[in-house]
């Protein structure tokens, strides 16, 4: 896919990058999260969230290409430019498991 910025005419094509998504279920909704964009959809199940996540992407990259953004908002958020291949690279997000102590709440 490529977009075109109507701003400055430049044609930005095509990255493909993984994103680390979190999926959390609320009930009968099922949250999909990544860290990467700090950018959350849902759906009814996890098929649907995944759907509705690929399609938030798309949009969120459209609008950062439309109001020329693009550099600003991913530079803010941890993405690294690299200048050899010309495209954008996430930051690494790393998950585990800590244990803390809370108050016992009864």
């Amino acid at each position: 896919m490529n977009w075109l910025n109507s701003q400055s005419k430049i044609r930005v094509t095509e990255l493909a990058v993984s994103l680390p998504v979190a999926f959390i279920e609320e009930g009968n909704t099922v949250i999909a999260y990544t860290p990467s964009l700090d950018l959350s959809t849902c759906g009814q199940n996890k098929t649907e969230a995944k759907k509705m996540f690929e399609e938030a992407v798309q949009i969120f990259f459209d609008d950062l290409v439309e109001s020329d953004t693009v550099d600003e908002v991913l530079s803010g958020l941890g993405w690294k430019k690299d200048l050899k291949q010309a495209s954008w690279v996430p930051p690494v997000v790393s998950q585990e498991s800590i244990g803390v102590k809370v108050p016992a709440l009864a």
